[in-house]
């Protein structure tokens, strides 16, 4: 066996308070608390939806799967999400591609097509997630004016990326936000992310795959063509390979000055607040540093966050809590006029990005057969599906054409 490698993962407290989903219906995944073999093909660590989805992707490709993780599964990060699924990266495409020329449209091009794919995918597999076309709706705000917002617009145009330009009056008009200028587009959804997870992770186990939970990975190491995991209570496992999908539990291999951890804070209202008809089909977010971002769900809850704080520990504090969720309420009503009053739930959680706005799917530096999945930024499902797509096609030697535009760096 090669020296190992301490790779154990960072632990950290994935939110504070209970999100709204955790209180949803059928959002558990039966697991065992020990393997039933000790050597599988793919041994996938995490057990949340960037696991989940890479799980689904293995088996339906008739790999011995295990998954394990060091908590109950469905219970990390996956369900803190506010769960818009965009296919929009938090870096606009215009600044995007000061950075990396014509591969920004690649990007943002790949993004669309995952939203589209996992939208598909979900349909075809018939998972209750609640899951639902919406449409974005993109606001000037501190960051952009509505000349930046024209050249997003433009960059998107040339890109082949559909969406509309909205200007002051218009954006009036059709849905009483006064902001300079937006840009509409489709191509985006949301879905209770518990029930998404949870359903992705029993397509897997029906078709082989099994859920090992609590066991926590302490290390790694290669030998010869395959990879053995240490266990904290003392076991060893084994696989071809090996997927880690710890979020920002991430590797203190990956760790890298291109990402950082942040906080961010989230509510969800009771049902049936009063808003606007089109609300229930759109998603919206703004140009701004912090950003409000906001939803409905099906029963007409209002699901919004934002007031984001460059501190991976903020979010630990309870008494930021109703402060920040007060601020989300005042800045909702502000905009749009929707009035919440209390929330039923509010929660913070860490939140993860990087310097251009898109995740990291490579291989762990130093190994051969050792992935990382570090789904960063604001649209952290759909670069999950993105990384299930390139993990799997290398997993069967086969190059996936993106893959160089999410690599560690």
């Amino acid at each position: 066996m090669a020296t190992p490698n301490a790779l154990t993962s960072r632990k950290r407290r994935l939110h504070l308070a209970k999100p709204f989903w955790a209180a949803t219906k059928h959002i558990s995944a039966p697991s065992i608390p020990t393997p039933s073999a000790r050597s599988w093909d793919v041994i996938i660590v995490g057990a949340g939806i960037s696991g989940a989805l890479m799980a689904e992707a293995l088996t339906r490709k008739n790999r011995r799967v295990l998954i394990v993780d060091r908590r109950v599964p469905v219970r990390g990060s996956s369900i803190a999400s506010t769960a818009m699924i965009q296919h929009e990266i938090d870096v606009p495409l215009h600044h995007l591609a000061r950075r990396m020329g014509a591969d920004a449209a690649r990007t943002w091009r790949r993004s669309v097509r995952a939203v589209q794919d996992l939208q598909d995918l979900v349909a075809r597999l018939g998972i209750a997630c609640d899951m639902q076309a919406k449409q974005a709706l993109y606001l000037t705000g501190d960051e952009m004016g509505h000349r930046a917002m024209r050249s997003e617009f433009e960059a998107r145009q040339n890109a082949d990326i559909a969406c509309d330009y909205l200007d002051q009056a218009e954006l009036m008009q059709r849905f009483g936000i006064d902001r300079s200028a937006a840009i509409l587009s489709g191509t985006s959804a949301s879905a209770n992310p518990g029930q998404l997870t949870a359903g992705l992770l029993s397509v897997a186990q029906a078709r082989g795959a099994e859920i090992a939970s609590p066991v926590e990975i302490t290390d790694l190491a290669e030998t010869g063509d395959s990879a053995a995991l240490a266990t904290r209570e003392g076991g060893v496992l084994t696989a071809e390979q090996v997927v880690f999908c710890t979020g920002y539990e991430f590797l203190p291999v990956m760790e890298s000055r291109a990402h950082r951890i942040t906080s961010t804070w989230a509510l969800a209202s009771r049902p049936r607040i009063a808003r606007p008809d089109w609300l229930d089909r759109s998603l919206v977010w703004e140009a701004s540093e912090p950003y409000l971002y906001f939803r409905s769900a099906r029963d007409g809850r209002i699901i919004a966050g934002g007031e984001d704080m460059d501190d991976p520990e903020a979010y630990r504090d309870p008494a930021r809590l109703h402060a920040k969720a007060r601020r989300i309420a005042l800045k909702l009503r502000n905009l749009c006029g929707i009035e919440i009053g209390s929330p039923a739930y509010v929660w913070a959680a860490p939140f993860g990005n990087t310097s251009d706005g898109l995740p990291i799917i490579d291989r762990v530096p130093g190994f051969s057969c050792a992935h990382a999945v570090m789904g960063f930024g604001g649209n952290g499902i759909t670069f999950s599906m993105i990384a299930a797509q390139i993990i799997a096609a290398r997993l069967s030697d086969k190059r996936d054409p993106d893959e160089e535009l999410f690599a560690f760096r």
